[in-house]
């Protein structure tokens, strides 16, 4: 098989304004969404001289960044690439570290036009933010690469700072204790004390601006959350149910993540 050949989803329908994809297994579900991924990218070069990405750091994307940076015919030399969410404290050769985790999967593998990282270790994390702002403003985002937590959070938006109208761009938030677990259970950090207590991300709004958001998420650990995002609610309490509301939102699983459904 080549890099993104796959079997077709086991299962298709919409929730709202999300259009979910169910397959059998984690490979099939990362092939299919990195190809909606490259062709997405490829269409939006054909419309603009450049394109802007935002991807997400996570175990969950493995599968999907593998096949992405395999497929061929695309110009990344014309694709500037952000990430959503640091970690306040860590340096850029930090394992747990997300840019790190991105350089070493894509950022590091593809020839982007411009790889722009949030930093860990600024000195003042309210210029940081500013810095960054004023970076998405200058290149408005095209595509969104992103998965789900256990508690619903898109990016670090966890229930209690999440503001589907928020009026920043970037914040500085405090991460609940089932997200910081969660890093803990992915073998991210020996235990929960090892995990920030504090964490970069970009809001809600600025993920949404986005024409076209592919939000990947295997894992069993992760069916409850699934359940709630599609089922329940949209509410704050469950960030990720504002995908719910977006045209261009696809939302991939596979058999473990999609068993609560």
């Amino acid at each position: 098989m080549s890099s993104t050949e796959h079997k077709p989803a086991d299962k298709i329908f919409r929730e709202g304004l999300l259009e979910v994809r169910i397959f059998a297994d984690i490979r099939d579900m990362g092939a299919a969404s990195a190809e909606e991924i490259a062709q997405a990218v490829i269409a939006k070069l054909k419309e603009k001289d450049e394109v802007n990405m935002i991807f997400a750091a996570a175990p969950s994307q493995d599968e999907m960044l593998k096949r992405l940076v395999a497929y061929e015919g695309i110009d990344w030399t014309r694709v500037n690439a952000f990430h959503m969410d640091e970690y306040v404290g860590l340096g850029p050769d930090a394992p747990a570290g997300f840019g790190n985790f991105l350089r070493q999967r894509v950022f590091g593998k593809l020839p982007f036009k411009s790889v722009n990282y949030l930093d860990g270790l600024a000195a003042d994390p309210e210029e940081e933010c500013a810095r960054y702002t004023r970076l998405l403003a200058e290149h408005p985002v095209d595509i969104v690469c992103l998965g789900i937590g256990e508690n619903g959070h898109i990016a670090f938006n966890d229930p209690g700072v999440a503001d589907f109208n928020d009026p920043k761009a970037v914040k500085v938030v405090a991460l609940d204790r089932v997200c910081r677990q969660q890093q803990v259970n992915e073998k991210c950090f020996p235990d929960f004390d090892s995990v920030p207590a504090y964490a970069f991300t970009l809001t809600v709004p600025s993920l949404m601006k986005a024409d076209k958001m592919i939000c990947v998420v295997p894992f069993t650990n992760k069916a409850p959350a699934v359940r709630r995002a599609l089922k329940g609610e949209i509410s704050e309490e469950c960030p990720s149910s504002i995908l719910r509301t977006k045209a261009g939102a696809v939302l991939y699983l596979d058999a473990d993540s999609a068993s609560l459904l």
